[in-house]
């Protein structure tokens, strides 16, 4: 199996972007078909946790009763302290309440 260094399962870059504090959590939000992914202007669905990710794709999801609209930066190694999550991604509009 090749594997891209440059994209990363969407659960996991959720988890690592601290949007979620779990994975588990990340996943199941992934398996909601709530999230939207724009890649080259074409706009999906997520359905599965599975699905990868590169730098460039726009998501867009609630969390709650807060809309983010955000461009993927970077993949990002680890999960690491909110600074360097912070750096995994630009966001589009600022937070909005639903």
């Amino acid at each position: 199996m090749q594997t891209d260094s440059s994209s990363v399962r969407l659960d996991v870059w959720l988890w690592r972007a601290r949007f979620f504090k779990t994975r588990a959590l990340s996943a199941r939000a992934c398996e909601s078909s709530h999230i939207r992914l724009e890649r080259f202007g074409k706009v999906t669905r997520i359905e599965k946790a599975s699905a990868t990710i590169k730098p460039g794709d726009r998501l867009i999801f609630a969390i709650g009763t807060r809309l983010f609209d955000i461009v993927v930066q970077e993949t990002g190694e680890r999960r690491g302290p909110a600074t360097e999550a912070q750096g995994l991604y630009l966001v589009k509009a600022a937070p909005e309440e639903a």
